[in-house]
């Protein structure tokens, strides 16, 4: 795609950056040109055959949490067999594309079409994004930042409209903090996007990048649809007084407490086997195309060895896999202790118990900022891993050093990047709801007469669509935050790939072209 960029006075624009550099390394006014250290230059190639440092251990590690991955997961899918099994003798599939036919109980094989096409919707719509994105970088991020503030200023005069207390002060403060934060922002949109603009014109020269966004999200959505007939099958057949517990003789297995077992076990495995499919496709994307890029430069160089993504990926699955397990388990229990409270918090609001419900929203509250930390800090560790090899403890302490050295402010264009994609992300999941809510209502599948799937099956395309676009966009994240990485543990090797984006750097973060220490 053409795209004739419109630079600030202070820099030159990005140009062809994944692959050979068609221009000299200029020195704008404000800043003094980079200076390497002193003594001899550093060696940055170990004989012609790579870097020194980009030399992954070949080692499994946490050995201990890849097995227990591997066997939970094993019981996932002897479960789903056992309970979709039973569930389609039952009846519980029939119908088709637009056809009205089949069961008139629960979801049906209409639906499985609808879930097809809402993915291939969300996945037109994302690319498309994705394009826009890269042509209108500055302005778009203009946009969603002014959207951000907007948005935490609505939910909190919402909430105490609505006499929603807990929720209205916590959110005030966020609206504030917003508000004050927004000058610091903006001032940091330029660097921002030129950054940007360098992963994306890297992965344009990369189509594996793509290639593995396009996995991942594919893999994705089959879980959640495998998941999504788990659970229901899982209702059909233990619950009481079910088809399935009558045909086979009042078998006494069927109770609510199985159930419940049984759906927080699925619960658990379609999060844990979620988080670790994003994170093997964030460590093949680190360890190979953008790591490749930085460490070796583009492909005319000759010095990137052959398919640096294939022999990333095979690393994430096979020697990473058990540290990636490890810290996508962190997650996990996170998002299902705030999964917990978030109920504890709704029996409470529906049984007039207020004080309850405040103090399990502000639990609920804080574990989700946990949360949220968790999660950013754990993609760091992942390209720390995907790069060179450590098991996750290590990749954590470095990452620890990594922040303590760099601080929040030099992480804020990361963030920038993160919220224009997951603006786009909540646009596309509501676009997605509409297409379903339009399939529905002009194809009047069985199960759906009186309107009583209609909610579940919007709110499941709507995550669809969300998660859609953000596989898509962590495709592009990852090469920022893979740069990030690369620019603490050897920032002169940025200077030969990007010189405008390190001259930028080095202009608003001086401490951050130097290596961290211990690193």
């Amino acid at each position: 795609m053409s795209y004739q960029y419109q630079p600030a006075p202070n820099y030159p624009p990005p140009q062809n950056y994944g692959g050979q550099p068609q221009y000299a390394m200029q020195q704008p006014a404000p800043y003094a040109p980079y200076q390497p250290p002193p003594g001899p230059p550093p060696q940055v190639y170990d004989d012609g055959k790579g870097y020194e440092r980009f030399k992954p251990k070949k080692r499994v590690n946490d050995i201990a949490f890849l097995v227990l991955f591997v066997a939970h997961f094993i019981g996932f899918i002897v479960l789903a067999a056992i309970v979709l099994v039973e569930w389609v003798k039952q009846g519980g599939l029939g119908g088709g594309l637009g056809d009205a036919s089949g069961s008139r109980i629960t979801l049906n094989q209409s639906t499985v079409y609808l879930l097809l096409l809402v993915a291939a919707c969300a996945l037109v719509l994302a690319s498309l994004y994705l394009l826009l994105v890269r042509a209108f970088t500055r302005a778009i991020m203009h946009i969603t930042l002014v959207l951000s503030i907007l948005l935490n200023i609505g939910i909190c005069v919402y909430y105490w409209i609505t006499k929603y207390y807990s929720g209205a002060i916590i959110f005030t403060v966020i609206a504030l903090l917003s508000v004050l934060a927004y000058w610091g922002y903006r001032q940091r949109i330029p660097l921002s996007a030129l950054l940007l603009q360098v992963v994306m014109d890297v992965a344009k020269h990369h189509k594996s990048v793509y290639v593995v966004a396009f996995a991942s999200l594919l893999l994705q959505t089959a879980l959640s649809v495998l998941f999504t007939f788990t659970a229901i099958a899982t209702y059909t057949k233990w619950t009481p007084g079910s088809p399935s517990c009558t045909t086979n003789g009042g078998n006494t297995s069927c109770s609510s407490g199985t159930v419940a077992g049984l759906i927080f076990f699925e619960v658990f495995s379609y999060l844990w086997t979620s988080q670790v499919i994003g994170n093997v496709a964030l460590a093949t994307l680190a360890g190979g195309a953008y790591g490749g890029w930085y460490y070796f430069g583009p492909r005319e160089n000759g010095l990137m060895p052959k398919h640096p993504t294939l022999a990333a990926l095979g690393r994430a699955c096979t020697t990473s896999l058990g540290s990636i397990a490890f810290g996508s388990l962190i997650v996990t229990i996170l998002e299902l202790i705030r999964l917990i409270l978030q109920m504890i918090r709704n029996n409470a609001a529906a049984d007039g118990h207020p004080v309850e419900a405040i103090l399990a929203c502000c639990a609920e509250c804080c574990v989700g900022c946990i949360e949220s930390l968790v999660e950013y800090f754990n993609r760091y560790a992942y390209i720390e891993i995907a790069l060179y090899g450590k098991p996750y403890i290590e990749a954590a302490k470095d990452t620890w050093k990594l922040f303590m050295d760099r601080g929040i402010d030099a992480l804020v264009n990361d963030q920038l990047v993160s919220m224009t994609f997951t603006w786009g992300a909540y646009a596309i999941g509501l676009l997605s709801s509409l297409f379903s809510y339009l399939y529905l209502r002009y194809t009047h599948p069985s199960y759906n007469v009186d309107g009583q799937y209609t909610a579940p099956v919007l709110l499941f395309a709507f995550f669809i669509g969300l998660t859609s676009t953000l596989t898509i966009a962590s495709a592009v994240e990852a090469g920022v935050s893979t740069i990030f990485v690369g620019l603490g543990e050897d920032p002169h090797i940025l200077a030969q790939r990007a010189p405008p984006l390190f001259a930028m750097i080095q202009q608003h973060y001086p401490q951050v072209v130097t290596s961290v220490h211990g690193v």
